[in-house]
């Protein structure tokens, strides 16, 4: 029986180790994620506790939208997150 059929399937080759898309995230890739959901959600906190008057009372309304998009950004990171 060939190398290959006999490995087990939670063996991994050299190369699969050292392939770009197998490798851990950077150290700094879960703070940035965790901090990215957790900034949109303290906008939106921020924004509904004044009353509009923070973080930005120009934009109104479109600080919830900022808020969401903010915390969108981090939680897409997850979909790249490796451990």
């Amino acid at each position: 029986m060939p190398e290959s059929k006999r490995r087990k399937r939670t063996e991994r080759r050299p190369e699969e180790l050292t392939a770009k898309g197998n490798q851990p995230n950077a150290v700094w890739f879960k703070p940035v994620m965790f901090g990215l959901m957790i900034i949109g959600l303290l906008w939106i906190i921020v924004f509904y506790i004044t009353q509009g008057a923070w973080p930005l009372p120009a934009a109104g309304s479109w600080n919830i939208m900022i808020g969401f998009g903010i915390a969108i950004a981090g939680f897409l990171m997850t979909t790249r997150w490796r451990s």
